[in-house]
């Protein structure tokens, strides 16, 4: 296997919208299911943990703790939807439906379908984000332009944890196989990565070790754009972010692109 192979620029042209545009059209017809899915969660965790358990806490790093919490909440919705969208979504569409194998009897080849269905994961991720934030106008939480800039940080997290599901996709045996990558990986990302308390409060070996969870990096640059705007730091985990959805994408093009043509 040769690196170019893993590491090469992915081709989308419009068999990959194509793909995409299958998918929309599907969720145009559950669409108050589904939103009411990916927007009900977050709304709870924002009133139970947000102003509930918020309530009891003065000050976090200078802000309010509903003001901390809410631009983890965001980033956690990002990550949560695509990595489902990216896991379940996907593998039923490989495995028990047949989709893609269906889609390659037209002239849509395996590349465009990783691309379609990446894009796909990643607008469901993005729409739940702005399910939240519509909701949150109504609760006085967002009163700044800033949260114009964050949006495009939160899309690229989506498209990253898009990747990162396809690529479990591609190991899955089974739907319990992701018990593994839900349970190892997305709950602790969820804990440990400055969302519910500061980074400062873990112990020191267990701090580095979420600075290599794509997400704290995430919630470091939207909750700093929320609350200062853009800064250095803010450039230097968005261009983290960039470089693992590079590094994922690809992996994903790889695996799909080789399981589809088996």
């Amino acid at each position: 296997m040769k690196f170019k192979e893993y590491f090469a620029i992915p081709k989308v042209n419009s068999g990959a919208f194509q793909v995409w545009s299958r998918n929309f059209l599907y969720f145009k017809k559950t669409w108050l299911v589904s939103l009411f899915w990916i927007v009900l969660e977050p709304v709870i965790y924002l009133g139970a943990i947000g102003f509930g358990l918020g309530a009891f806490v003065n000050n976090m790093n200078g802000f309010s703790y509903i003001e901390f919490f809410f631009p983890a909440l965001l980033s956690t919705t990002a990550m949560m939807v695509a990595f489902f969208e990216g896991t379940y979504g996907n593998y039923t569409k490989l495995t028990h439906q047949k989709t893609y194998a269906t889609i390659m009897l037209t002239r849509v080849g395996p590349e465009e379908i990783v691309a379609g269905e990446l894009l796909w994961a990643a607008s469901k991720g993005f729409f739940g984000v702005m399910g939240v934030t519509l909701v949150a106008m109504f609760f006085g939480l967002i009163d700044s332009y800033r949260i114009i800039l964050a949006l495009p940080i939160l899309f690229l997290l989506s498209a990253l944890f898009s990747c990162i599901g396809m690529i479990f996709t591609s190991f899955a045996r089974n739907y319990d196989s992701f018990i593994y990558s839900t349970s190892g990986l997305i709950v602790p990302m969820s804990l440990l990565s400055g969302t519910y308390f500061p980074l400062d409060q873990l112990p020191t070996g267990l701090r580095y070790v979420a600075y290599l969870f794509p997400l704290t990096h995430a919630v470091s640059a939207v909750r700093e754009v929320l609350h200062k705007g853009p800064t250095l730091w803010v450039g230097v985990h968005v261009f983290v972010l960039l470089v693992a959805t590079w590094i994922c994408m690809n992996i994903s093009f790889f695996r799909i692109r080789r399981k589809l043509l088996k």
